[in-house]
């Protein structure tokens, strides 16, 4: 791969961003430049006092040319980073992976074909991709009558094992979060279905799809019962071949859609499929779970993108499932044994401590949805130094808009702001690269987290509790605040 970003580039750049003199270490707040005296010195203070937020804030940003810490606040504290731990994500993805790896996902038959019959099993085995969707299922199916194949003697089964399950990315949150569904070495369409109800007279009529751009086929995989009360909104009660959910009647109203989580992921997949495959003329058996890897010969094989195409549209539309995935599929090229989730973000873990020489990084998963993950501000600046040395990471980041008094984005804002925002109820993050007007380049890291509030908050009530919008409002005005702070300073 001759543009793999491997951790030998990593460590070099590393090494000059640690040199000694120049180590990025938890400082004292003090001013941008050594002229600036006077009213300016506590200004940061000063903003982060006015923004009235309950818990903690941390901070830290350093100029990316000579490492120099510029400004700090609670450096070296460890908070939840939310989604702005999937640029540390992508970074472990690139080192270990290489930015042109793509997924493969593939038809296997295990017995021989004679004329266009399968007198054998045929498998479809995930290979981790995170983008996977209906319409790629749709061309492997077209692909498998392509290859000519009409008909097949023995089992359908579905693969999943290249990874390990997960029953939900972060157990904390209420079961109908689309946001937090299952992971295994398959995902489909991110692991949720779609539901979607229209009232009719005094009833509804609801439907269960797995729809991307060009297809929607039901699923039998996931069932939907309304029911007549107000609370709780939705269910959910396993079964051994269904995810079955009730809905309140009372919480419907006209009709709307939303998606859920899948915590059948290889069920789903092969539901979906063999829907898919019977378009095309082929009738498949109901789906099995095959509990090894499949030996036989390969009929199709769907690739995915490169990884840092995947990477990109996770950073812009922070898709939990592609963290995972992608965090799990480095930790397994690592040679970790993967049994948990946990197992996997230990792993990186590790790699963050071996590339950067920090300790301040702990997670718990890959995507920043667990609350229980932690990160300094400082450790992570140092990080995405080592990685703009490498120019690794900030192309594929989303342009980060600043505002005006009014609250509207600036299009030409001198200062220019490429970062990745994380937000969870009571926790804000964000961290990535300011260039300032007199083009300076700033790697920076700000976290806020009232993690005691947070605590008290009852499971099912934590898709919306009540002051988590204005507190998460007030965070991100202070990031912005803080941004403005350093682009002019830095700047004068």
């Amino acid at each position: 791969m001759a543009d793999r970003f491997s951790r030998r580039g990593f460590l070099a750049s590393l090494g000059a961003v640690v040199a000694p003199g120049i180590a990025l270490a938890n400082a004292p707040l003090v001013s941008l430049r050594p002229q600036i005296r006077g009213p300016q010195k506590n200004g940061a203070e000063r903003l982060i006092q006015s923004a009235g937020l309950r818990g903690e804030v941390a901070f830290a940003v350093a100029d990316v040319k000579t490492g120099v810490e510029l400004e700090a606040v609670g450096g070296d504290l460890g908070l939840p980073p939310a989604s702005v731990a999937k640029a540390l994500t992508a970074l472990y993805a690139l080192d270990v992976l290489g930015s042109d790896y793509r997924f493969e996902t593939k038809l296997i038959a295990n017995g021989p074909v004679e004329n266009g019959i399968l007198n054998g099993d045929l498998i479809l085995v995930g290979g981790g991709d995170p983008l996977l969707d209906t319409d790629a299922l749709a061309t492997m199916a077209a692909n498998l009558r392509e290859a000519g194949i009409t008909e097949v003697r023995g089992a359908f089964k579905v693969y999943d094992g290249a990874l390990p399950y997960v029953f939900s990315i972060d157990a904390g949150q209420p079961d109908h979060l689309g946001y937090s569904p299952a992971l295994s070495g398959i995902a489909l369409n991110f692991n949720r279905v779609h539901f979607e109800w229209k009232r009719e007279g005094t009833d509804y009529t609801v439907t269960m799809d797995a729809r991307s751009a060009r297809y929607k086929p039901a699923v039998d995989v996931a069932t939907m019962r309304v029911e007549s009360r107000k609370a709780p909104i939705y269910t959910y009660e396993p079964s051994a071949r269904q995810d079955r959910w009730t809905v309140a009647r009372g919480a419907l109203g006209k009709g709307g859609a939303r998606w859920l989580p899948v915590r059948k992921p290889a069920l789903y997949a092969g539901d979906v499929f063999r829907t898919l495959a019977r378009s095309n003329g082929i009738v498949l058996d109901r789906v099995q779970v095959a509990n090894q890897a499949p030996q036989g010969s390969l009929l199709v094989t769907h690739y995915s993108d490169t990884l840092d195409n995947i990477l990109r549209g996770m950073l812009k539309y922070s898709t939990n499932v592609t963290a995972e995935l992608v965090g799990m599929t480095a930790s397994k090229a690592r040679g970790a044994d993967l049994h948990t989730l946990q197992d996997s973000a230990d792993e990186m873990n590790r790699w963050a401590a071996e590339a950067y020489g920090v300790n301040g990084i702990e997670m718990v998963d890959h995507s920043g949805l667990g609350d229980a993950s932690r990160v300094a501000p400082g450790d992570l600046v140092k990080a995405l130094i080592a990685a703009q040395k490498a120019g690794a990471l900030r192309p594929l980041l989303k342009n980060f808009r600043l505002l005006d008094s009014q609250g509207r984005p600036v299009k030409d804002h001198p200062i220019k702001v490429d970062a990745k925002t994380g937000t969870l109820n009571f926790v804000s993050g964000l961290g990535g690269f300011i260039t300032t007007p007199d083009g300076s380049e700033l790697a920076f890291a700000i976290f806020t987290a009232d993690v005691d509030h947070r605590a008290t908050i009852p499971r099912a009530n934590r898709e919306r509790p009540a002051g988590a919008r204005s507190w998460n409002a007030r965070s991100r005005r202070l990031q912005r605040a803080l941004i403005a702070r350093w682009g002019t300073l830095s700047g004068s």
